[in-house]
């Protein structure tokens, strides 16, 4: 079965849905956590730089994206294994974007706390979309503000039954089911219908 996986990320860490269609039904393959830290500083390196002396602050900057995309790369590299192993082929990733971020230095990302903030929430959602292109996957980057009028974009008259469908995948699969495996479904629907994919 051919399948794509749908990710919603964190500081640190991001929900993984992997989904399929079997009759034009989606099947739920897996669910999980995936790790994209090793250290906890490495969640929100700017803070963890905040305090330091520009060179210093730059270069542990530096290590937490480096650290990032290294873990992001991994992580899609074990789950696109682990979907062989039991028979499906990743065909594409979707993954939930936050708004686009100026090109900001580090230096200036440092001076202002809110900038911070912003480049940590880019930092994970931007190693995931990377490492999944650099993996040979298709990727289709969905505006999570914007996730489900995107959705209504793409699906049009399709979208009722989609959700229909998500919402009774929740209830065959039970806890956890939160807003992170419905939104990170709903992205990974969207590119089932773009990218094509089922038995």
């Amino acid at each position: 079965m051919k399948v794509v996986f749908g990710l919603k990320a964190h500081s640190g860490w991001a929900a993984l849905i992997v989904l399929g269609l079997n009759n034009n039904n989606f099947e739920l393959i897996d669910r999980r956590r995936v790790e994209l830290v090793e250290e906890s500083w490495a969640k929100q390196p700017y803070h963890a730089a905040e305090q330091l002396e520009a060179s210093e602050a730059r270069l542990v900057v530096k290590r937490g994206v480096s650290a990032a995309q290294k873990n992001a790369k991994r992580a899609i590299q074990t789950e696109i294994k682990r979907a062989k192993e039991i028979g499906c082929q990743v065909t594409g990733c979707s993954v939930l974007i936050g708004e686009p971020m100026p090109e900001w230095t580090t230096d200036q990302i440092l001076a202002v706390h809110f900038r911070m903030h912003k480049a940590e929430g880019v930092l994970f959602r931007r190693a995931l979309a990377d490492a999944a292109t650099s993996c040979g996957l298709k990727v289709l980057e969905v505006p999570e503000k914007r996730l489900l009028q995107f959705a209504q974009e793409q699906l049009k008259a399709e979208l009722g039954k989609t959700t229909a469908q998500i919402a009774a995948l929740g209830k065959a699969a039970g806890p956890p089911w939160g807003k992170d495996q419905k939104e990170a479904t709903l992205a990974a629907a969207i590119a089932l219908h773009l990218f094509g994919a089922g038995n």
